[in-house]
């Protein structure tokens, strides 16, 4: 039997930034007749989780708001409709927990966790039967939590749009975590993966992760001219994993193969309109540009079959916080200490 209180994290307002996070009492929410209650055991922290209480976040946001997208449980009680899942079940949230198949819409875009809808930064949670998916039996709890946000947008990425094929090349930028899914993803599938960093210490980690070639963006400015050189023929890279904004696109678009894809997914070296390539860019490089919001419950579904089928074990980070010191873990993020992804241990 669950409790009837919990512990939560609540973003209060989007002024105060990291201050704008309190710890609070709340009641165990109820399961309705298609919900169910799941016993949250791991949280991992993605960018998006940083931004919302900065008010840096560019879609909608309630206030206030349970923080947290991505979470990992086991499953404590179902509704009497529920099909899909039984108590004990070990489960992984989905993102857009509207998103069930195909291209996302406009409704489904605004419902994702710790933003438009309470999060997985508390003990206990109540979901939608729809917004949950069976977790990898060869993972345990901290390593699911890092499923629903950089592993699925890195499976989106590679396979959303036009499936990676064996043999082919895919760029990927840093070691934040949706970098290094993709990277695993990509070794997986029997590509070849050129991956970008600033450190030499970085470097030495990508290649232990399978990277057959690391640009150091720091001594090459000239990376993405670099990175089509290492292309047989210099013809240049079929996917580009584009993280960092104004500040790397038109670097990748220097490195890109006629009809490759570079997906958009973040914009950590900041957006500048005046910066930054034009549309008719992608006409002279002859590419396709998406950006890329995470992905459905059914690319996720195939995303749990191959993390099985390879044994692919996300990376986390040495650094693992409790629920009561999430406020640390949000620092210590930002301050861009960790490696692979971060994680929260609720007990």
């Amino acid at each position: 039997m669950a409790p009837t209180s919990m512990k939560q994290w609540v973003v209060q307002d989007t002024e105060n930034g990291f201050d704008g996070l309190v710890y609070q009492d709340a009641p165990v929410p109820k399961v309705g007749e298609n919900e169910v209650l799941v016993k949250l055991q791991a949280v991992s922290l993605n960018y998006r989780d940083l931004i919302i209480p900065k008010g840096m976040y560019p879609f909608a946001v309630r206030s206030p708001v349970v923080p947290g997208s991505d979470g990992a449980g086991e499953v404590v009680d179902v509704g009497s409709k529920v099909t899909e899942f039984q108590k004990g079940d070990q489960v992984a949230t989905l993102f857009n927990q509207g998103h069930q198949y195909g291209d996302i819409d406009f409704q489904a875009a605004g419902t994702g966790l710790g933003g438009a809808i309470d999060g997985t930064l508390r003990e206990y949670a109540v979901f939608d039967q729809q917004g949950l998916v069976k977790a990898p039996k060869n993972l345990n709890a901290l390593e699911n939590s890092t499923l629903s946000c950089a592993a699925l947008t890195s499976w989106n990425a590679l396979y959303g749009l036009k499936p990676l094929r064996p043999g082919q090349i895919v760029l990927v930028q840093g070691t934040g975590g949706v970098s290094i899914f993709a990277l695993q993803f990509a070794k997986a599938a029997g590509a070849t993966v050129i991956a970008t960093t600033s450190s030499a210490a970085k470097a030495d980690k990508l290649k232990k992760l399978g990277a057959d070639h690391v640009l150091n963006y720091k001594i090459d400015a000239n990376w993405g001219e670099s990175a089509r050189q290492l292309t047989p023929g210099g013809v240049g890279v079929d996917y580009v994993v584009e993280v960092g904004g104004t500040g790397t696109l038109q670097q990748s678009f220097k490195c890109i193969k006629f009809e490759g894809i570079i997906s958009i997914i973040g914009f950590l070296g900041g957006v500048d309109p005046k910066g930054q390539p034009s549309v008719l860019d992608t006409l002279s490089h002859i590419c396709t540009v998406r950006g890329v919001y995470v992905g459905s419950k059914a690319l996720m579904k195939d995303m749990v079959r191959a993390i099985e089928a390879n044994n692919i074990h996300p990376v986390v980070d040495e650094k693992v916080f409790r629920l009561d010191q999430t406020r640390d873990a949000y620092d210590y993020m930002w301050a861009q200490k960790h490696f692979g992804k971060l994680t929260v241990k609720i007990d």
